[in-house]
């Protein structure tokens, strides 16, 4: 993923995280997270074209991923806080989410031997044809090379078996169970990078 992919990027994570929160944070807030992946060091990104070399779909995370949005906030915090204005006036009820959407959790695994998958989206054009499979074997074999040596991500467990069961399917083992303050039910999946990768 380059800094140029990063609009078509954000139109694929609009089109396929509907009614999910950083998508009600909209174009500009999205833009600053995937343009930060691109610019960090471990920053961790993909895209997969379409026919017409497009791209219709993109992973993206980091290693070390407990230290990586205290970096990208230390930067960026003022154009994050500006982004997050908009859908605060327009439901100044979500404040509390935008925070921890700013800040987010300060438990994300810590540590040079750890990735974190954050984001994997695809457009229904490419629902069935291995795009999100070969996304995800890209991004495992990258933070491969740079010495992860196992990966992490977590996904709504409710209303999501389809996500579910195409982790488990790649080799990720439910790891542990959680619930946000919003009441959202969350899954923890880890996988290890130690033997042949997919």
């Amino acid at each position: 993923m380059k800094v140029d992919d990063v609009a078509a990027v954000v139109r694929v994570h609009l089109a396929s995280f509907l009614g999910f929160f950083l998508s009600f944070l909209g174009p500009r807030f999205l833009s600053l997270f995937y343009s930060g992946i691109c610019f960090a060091p471990e920053g961790i990104g993909f895209v997969y074209l379409n026919n017409a070399g497009v791209p219709a779909g993109f992973v993206a995370g980091t290693s070390n991923p407990g230290g990586f949005y205290s970096r990208l906030l230390k930067r960026d915090w003022l154009k994050f806080a500006l982004a997050s204005i908009v859908p605060v006036l327009k439901k100044p009820s979500v404040i509390g989410r935008v925070a921890r959407a700013v800040y987010h959790p300060a438990d994300n695994p810590i540590g040079d031997d750890v990735a974190g998958l954050f984001s994997l989206g695809v457009l229904p054009e490419l629902q069935g044809t291995s795009a999100g499979k070969k996304l995800v074997r890209a991004f495992l074999d990258e933070a491969k090379k740079k010495g992860c040596t196992k990966v992490f991500l977590t996904t709504d467990r409710d209303n999501n078996g389809a996500v579910n069961s195409f982790y488990a399917k790649l080799g990720f083992s439910l790891e542990r169970q959680d619930v946000t303050p919003e009441g959202r039910r969350m899954n923890e999946y880890w996988i290890s990078l130690s033997g042949e990768v997919l």
